[in-house]
């Protein structure tokens, strides 16, 4: 009650006030008017009133039954009121994002304290989710609390079993590197110098067969190596800067061409149209298994072929083999452009990375094959000469997305923090399982998450959702960019740090089923539940920030695109995070 009163005085007042205004009728009714009133009392002593009763029950005469009844009804009354006020207003509770109730982020020395001694997180990880959550991550320690907020490592998992992933994923790392690295070799021997020789198979089909044996693939360069090179202040540009990694042998690359010409195609205007209509979203698997097998389909399309039992299959298989290699000849030509466009915002927040030498830096270029960036600075080659290399990977890893612009927005940021080329591959694979979905031809699943924009606004406010139905926008196709590149372009570097880890953290609590436990229900009313579509309620959030302007002064879809627009640069992150946290607790479940 003392919680209800602070809240809501008024309503009290006024229901007591009624109480006592009813109390006042029924005795006026039954005692009649200009009366002396004698009220004997159990005991035989009496209250004797003075003066006429002009229906003044509580003013006047008391009568000690009636006046027990009204006490009872404003105590009924009250306590309806507060349980009302309470599950009605839930949603004004403080959220862990708001400025009373915000954290500091989660520092290296308690990071270290979250361990037990074999190198587990404490309670399946609660506690850390839970400060992520509140605050994010200190800029220090980024590197090591990623993978674990991205699903490159088991909130369970223990040190010895991180190591062991650890050394497996960078070997797979390492060999799709190589199988790019062989795919662009064979493309430039083919189109510059007509290496690729022509041979009919039995079947009467016209191939290219180009040898893996006929050009070794280099060895794998480390970002990570190179920088540690910098770091002893070495220039030396032998082996010591390279992971030195046997060429496995295989069988020949089989690549199909029809009516002599080749199955290798330069980018033309429909490919440029294409890979822009990419960026439209459907939905998607995200469980491990599906990454297994995507993985798996990747590896057997880019590697070479092996002998298979039947021509049918053998055609089919090179057939399959030259649509990738020309999707890749596509996609690699735009990753380089994008890359060397990648701003540099980041440079602050990566100083190893911002000190490289000019040196490192044109050799990482040259060995991804970067071309055109004689007009950038030492530390924007070396970090577009990464982009290269671990877009072109996923490329191979994930042929069914490949890569398509905008992507670069998202893995720029995951270079920056991971200073290992592996780790940072593997950090944007688990990041591409929830965003991957921006990036498919289909539409599915940006309508899903314009649509769902879409109702928290109607939901939320009626007047609003009206005016976009008013100038049919109701679909929220104005916050598009928003959506597809997660706020990158919308908020500074470091609040798109910030939002993407309480997202992460969101997204990780909802994977290993935190937000069902009988711990986060018992502090259920002081936190919002996890959800998968944080980022979608902080879209909305931002939209109902500027629902006065957007009502009275736009009068067009183009004019609230231009807003959202502009929106880079004015956007308070953790304000963004407190309005979504009143979204989610108010009207999440009706979604």
């Amino acid at each position: 009650m003392v919680v209800v009163w602070k809240c809501q005085p008024r309503v009290l007042v006024a229901v007591f006030a009624v109480s006592m205004f009813w109390w006042n009728s029924r005795s006026n009714g039954r005692r009649g008017r200009g009366s002396v009133s004698v009220v004997e009392a159990s005991e035989g002593s009496s209250l004797i009133g003075n003066g006429s009763y002009n229906g003044g029950g509580f003013l006047g005469t008391l009568w000690p039954s009636h006046f027990g009844i009204a006490v009872a009804v404003t105590a009924i009354a009250g306590i309806a009121v507060a349980v009302t006020i309470i599950y009605s207003n839930s949603g004004s509770l403080k959220s862990p994002w708001c400025q009373r109730r915000r954290k500091n982020a989660l520092s290296s020395q308690q990071w270290k304290l979250l361990f037990t001694p074999d190198g587990k997180l404490c309670d399946g990880g609660m506690k850390f989710l839970k400060k992520v959550r509140s605050g994010g991550v200190d800029p220090s320690i980024r590197n090591e609390v990623w993978p674990f907020l991205l699903g490159v490592y088991d909130l369970n998992s223990t040190q010895e079993e991180r190591d062991s992933i650890r050394a497996s994923k960078r070997n797979e790392y390492d060999e799709l590197r190589r199988q790019c690295k062989r795919l662009l070799l064979k493309l430039s021997d083919h189109i510059l110098n007509g290496n690729g020789k022509s041979e009919t198979d039995s079947s009467g089909n016209s191939e290219i067969v180009i040898q893996s044996t006929a050009s070794p693939c280099p060895d794998v360069v480390s970002s990570g190596e190179l920088l540690s090179i910098d770091r002893m202040n070495t220039d030396s540009k032998d082996s010591d800067g390279h992971i030195n990694h046997a060429v496995p042998s295989a069988s020949d690359l089989v690549v199909s061409e029809d009516d002599g010409e080749s199955g290798i195609t330069s980018i033309d205007a429909d490919a440029d149209a294409n890979a822009n209509a990419s960026v439209i979203i459907t939905e998607s698997s995200e469980s491990d298994q599906d990454d297994e097998l995507k993985s798996t389909q990747a590896l057997a399309i880019v590697a070479e072929s092996k002998k298979h039992s039947s021509n049918d299959s053998c055609v089919s298989n090179a057939e399959e083999n030259k649509k990738v290699v020309e999707d890749f000849d596509t996609w690699q030509r735009i990753i380089r452009l994008d890359a060397v466009r990648t701003n540099g915002e980041w440079i602050p927040f990566s100083p190893v990375q911002a000190a490289v030498s000019d040196g490192k830096a044109r050799q990482l270029a040259e060995e991804v094959g970067l071309k055109d960036y004689d007009h950038l600075e030492p530390c924007r080659i070396f970090h577009a000469a990464r982009l290269v290399a671990v877009l072109e990977a996923y490329a191979i890893y994930d042929p069914e997305i490949g890569y398509c612009q905008g992507m670069s927005d998202l893995c720029s940021p995951i270079i920056a923090v991971m200073e290992e080329d592996h780790d940072a591959f593997w950090c944007f694979v688990g990041f591409m399982r929830k965003a991957r979905h921006n990036f498919r031809l289909d539409e599915v699943g940006i309508r899903r998450q314009l649509n769902l924009v879409s109702k928290i606004i109607k939901l939320k406010d009626s007047h609003l959702y009206r005016h976009l139905e008013m100038l049919q926008a109701e679909d929220c196709f104005f916050v598009y960019r928003m959506v597809v590149v997660l706020f990158r372009r919308e908020l500074t570097f470091e609040q798109t740090l910030c939002l993407w880890e309480v997202m992460w953290a969101d997204q990780a609590a909802v994977k290993a089923g935190i937000g069902k436990s009988a711990a986060w229900g018992r502090i259920r009313l002081r936190a919002p539940p996890p959800t998968d579509d944080l980022l979608l309620y902080a879209i909305a959030a931002s939209v109902l920030q500027r629902r006065k302007l957007i009502i009275e002064k736009y009068s067009s879809m183009d004019e609230i695109i231009r807003e959202c627009n502009s929106m880079a640069g004015h956007l308070d992150v953790w304000k963004l995070l407190d309005d979504a946290h009143g979204l989610v607790m108010s009207i999440h479940e009706r979604i």
